[in-house]
Formats: structure tokens, C-alpha cells, sequence
């Protein structure tokens, strides 16, 4: 038989319940690790319970974790909150926040990590781990990416590098996060900064635009009839002008189907907005001369900015006339030749909306990356430009794919639309300029 009665008591104790148990006969009665007689009145319960209670203040600190006369943990003891059993993960918060990554992605394939897949390796493949072992996601949510809210601004494909991708994700922020994450990563992939983010952020669906840049060899602006690997070629003041002059035609929006895979000239999704596009000065690295176009854009399709170069190449070396610009933006199949994937590089990603109702909302940064700018730089010097010069010296693949423009008919052209072959446009527009290796 089970009877219950409540007494409030004064101090520290606050409300307290206390039982009492009918038990079999010669068996003495417990309260909260106090042996109490046979027969107990209620007064005599309670100053017995005060005497409990001052022994208890009394009793260090470190006494936790003891066991009672019965065997078993005291209850008090078992819910203090300074017991060893408590994960360290509970003392920090989980947040929604954004990394800012650099990466050089030769030897990878590509940023979009395949679950379940070891053969090929990717930049999130070591994200992930890092992530696991520096104790900021738990070991579950590197297997279900979705229990963390993941989310790349940018699906950059085999061989392609980064300098500002982003990733946002939920995870506990640590002591000494970024040097705790950089621990765990290979040397050349790198996290360069943290910000906290909106609980609804997306980094993908809240990118305004996306700048690109291009690292190749000027040999590819030569003339046809020098297409070999002369380190002593230098482009003229001429052929520079003529090719920012190609690249500028590209700025405004125009319809792209001809600049990517599966998308018919009257799909809404082909049509692409350009803001910048521009060749800088050549420059001179181990002895060949290189230079870098930059391009920024709303959004850019699967091989769009590798074809928007390849074809500028193709006019400047004499293989094409401007006109076929013109007519890759109608409805007619144009042939367009794909620059390799080597020198690509993902330079900055753009949150101009977000920053403008976030950013100065006093609890969220503008997701403006100025301060971190020497870091970035000092990262493309050490490991994406070595690689790219050092890579285009030993394996010429700028050379070797300017052996195939000869192949290419750029006068040929189909009429009608194109086959979707099954995708939809909500999954073409998904798509990034991601560098395959080339055809």
C-alpha cells in the first residue's frame, strides 16, 4: 500500500515529496539514503531530514559519485551537473554558421561528397572527417549530411580549385574551432574563416552571384600555327585587346544552351546573366607566361564558363569568326569547343541580399570576407597557382587540348530543339561551372 503526502520546507530544499512504503515486517524504512525506525512521527520525520540536509552542505564538493549505504548512487549525487559522465558537447552550442574554404582540388574528385562511394575521393570526403574528429559534428551526421543542414554554395568537379567556397552547416562551436578543423585536413585544403549565419540559411539558394577565374598559358591565344609549347611566347598588347574585347560580348544575358549539356534552346533555365568578364596583364611563372580571366555571374551551368573561353580561343587563333558568338545564342546547335578543367578556380561567392537585411542586424556579420583576404592570397601562392603552373608543365593539358580545335566544325550547326533527356530543369539549374576533364 502506497500513501504520499507533500511538505514544503524552507531553504534550499524547496518543495519536497516524501513516501512511505508499506514493507514487509522487521524491514526498516528508507528516505533519500536515511535508515528511519519502525515508528516516526511527522515532526520527528522532519528534523531528522533538516539534520540530513546541513550534513549534506557540509560534504565537499568532490564526494560525487559515491555510493549510499544500499549500494546504489544517491539520487542528489546522480543529477549533479558536474559528473564525468556529462559529454563535453553539451557545454557548447550548436550553431548555424558558414566556413569559408580554400582548396586545391588537384587529385580530388570534385567537391560533392557521394555517401556510401570510397573510390573517389572528394574536398567534402575530408571536410566531413575533419569535422568528426575535431568533435564539432557527431560521428552520425558525417553519414546523413542532411542531420547537419549542409549546404555548398558551389559544386566544383574534378581537378577544380577554390579560394572562397562556402558551406554552410549546424555544428557545436568548440574552443579553437578553425585551428582544431585545420588539424584534421591535408595541407592543401584549408578553412579560413567562420561567421554565424541565419537559422534558415542556405548558402546556395541565398548566393546573389558567383565569381570564377581562369589560370592558363597565353600560348593558347597564338597564332594556329604556332600551337606548340614555346615557354619564350609572350601575347602582344594586340591579342589582349582583341580577346577582352570577345570576353566583354559575353556580359548581359543571353541564352546558353549551346555552352552546356542536355538543354534545349527554349528552356527558360539556359539563359544566363553575366556582370564581368575580363583577361588581365600576362604575367610569367617557371618560365612560361600565363594569364588569368575573371568572370562573374548570377549562376553558371555545368562546362559554361570552360566553353565561353574555349570559343574565344577558337576566334582569336582563326579557327572560328565572331559571328559564331551571335549564333550560339539563338536557337541553333552550335559546336563549341571545352577548355580543360585544370586552371579553374572558384575566386568569391556574393551574399549582397543577405548582407543588406542580415548583416546589420547586430547579431549577424555581413558575409564579407575582407579581413581574411591576406589568408586567401597567401593560400592560392602556396597551393593553387604552384600547382597549376607545375601541372600544365608536366602534362600540357592546355597544349594537348589545342590539338583537337581542328576537329571541331564551327560552321556546322543542327536547327530544333534540343532533348532534356530526362532531366528536369529544376536539376539543370542546380548545376555550377564544375571543370569534368575535358573532351
Amino acid at each position: 500500500m502506497l500513501s504520499t503526502w507533500v511538505r514544503r520546507a524552507s531553504g534550499r530544499a524547496g518543495q519536497r515529496i516524501f513516501s512511505q512504503v508499506a514493507e514487509p515486517k522487521g524491514v526498516g524504512r528508507r528516505l533519500c539514503g536515511i535508515q528511519l525506525p519502525e515508528e516516526m512521527s511527522a515532526e520527528e520525520l522532519s528534523k531528522e531530514l533538516q539534520r540530513e540536509q546541513e550534513e549534506s552542505l557540509k560534504r565537499p564538493a568532490e564526494g560525487n559519485g559515491d555510493l549510499g549505504e544500499d549500494g546504489h548512487l544517491d539520487k542528489r549525487l546522480k543529477q549533479s551537473p558536474s559528473k564525468e559522465s556529462l559529454t563535453d558537447v553539451k557545454k557548447f552550442p550548436k550553431r548555424k554558421v558558414v566556413l569559408l574554404m580554400a582548396y586545391s582540388g588537384k587529385g580530388y574528385h570534385g567537391m560533392q561528397r557521394n555517401v556510401g562511394s570510397s573510390q573517389f575521393k572528394t574536398i567534402e570526403d575530408e571536410l566531413v572527417t575533419a569535422l568528426v574528429k575535431s568533435g564539432c559534428i557527431p560521428e552520425n551526421h558525417g553519414a546523413d549530411m542532411k542531420k547537419m543542414s549542409f549546404q555548398r554554395c558551389a559544386r566544383t568537379d574534378k581537378g577544380v580549385s577554390a579560394a572562397g567556397q562556402i558551406v554552410s552547416l549546424k555544428l557545436w562551436l568548440i574552443d579553437g574551432i578553425l585551428d582544431k578543423i585545420n588539424s584534421h585536413l591535408p595541407s592543401q585544403m584549408k578553412v579560413l574563416g567562420l561567421k554565424r549565419v541565419t537559422g534558415g540559411f542556405n548558402s546556395k539558394n541565398k548566393c546573389d552571384a558567383r565569381t570564377y577565374s581562369y589560370m592558363m598559358p597565353t600560348i593558347a591565344f597564338a597564332p594556329k600555327e604556332l600551337d606548340v609549347l614555346d615557354n619564350g611566347f609572350r601575347m602582344d598588347e594586340g591579342t589582349l585587346q582583341m580577346v577582352n574585347r570577345l570576353l566583354c560580348r559575353f556580359k548581359g544575358t543571353h541564352n546558353f544552351h549551346n555552352y552546356t549539356s542536355q538543354k534545349g534552346p527554349r528552356d527558360p533555365s539556359a539563359r544566363r546573366y553575366i556582370m564581368e568578364m575580363e583577361c588581365g596583364k600576362p604575367f610569367v611563372r617557371q618560365g612560361l607566361e600565363f594569364a588569368v580571366i575573371q568572370v562573374k555571374g548570377q549562376s553558371f551551368m555545368m562546362h559554361q564558363i570552360r566553353k565561353m573561353i574555349g570559343l574565344v580561343i577558337a576566334v582569336v587563333k582563326g579557327y572560328a569568326t565572331v559571328n559564331i558568338q551571335d549564333r550560339s545564342w539563338g536557337e541553333e546547335k552550335v559546336d563549341i569547343p571545352k577548355v580543360p578543367g585544370l586552371g579553374l578556380v572558384l575566386e568569391k561567392v556574393h551574399f549582397e541580399k543577405y548582407d543588406k537585411r542580415f548583416g546589420g542586424d547586430g547579431v549577424h556579420e555581413p558575409l564579407d570576407w575582407t579581413q581574411e583576404a591576406d589568408k586567401i592570397a597567401a593560400f592560392k601562392e602556396e597551393h593553387i597557382y604552384p600547382t597549376i603552373v607545375q601541372t600544365e608543365l608536366e602534362e600540357k593539358s592546355m597544349l594537348n587540348w589545342m590539338k583537337t580545335l581542328p576537329i571541331h566544325d564551327f560552321e556546322a550547326t543542327a536547327t530544333g530543339l534540343q532533348e532534356h533527356k530526362g532531366r528536369t530543369v529544376e536539376e539543370d539549374d542546380d548545376d555550377d561551372d564544375d571543370g569534368h576533364g575535358s573532351d
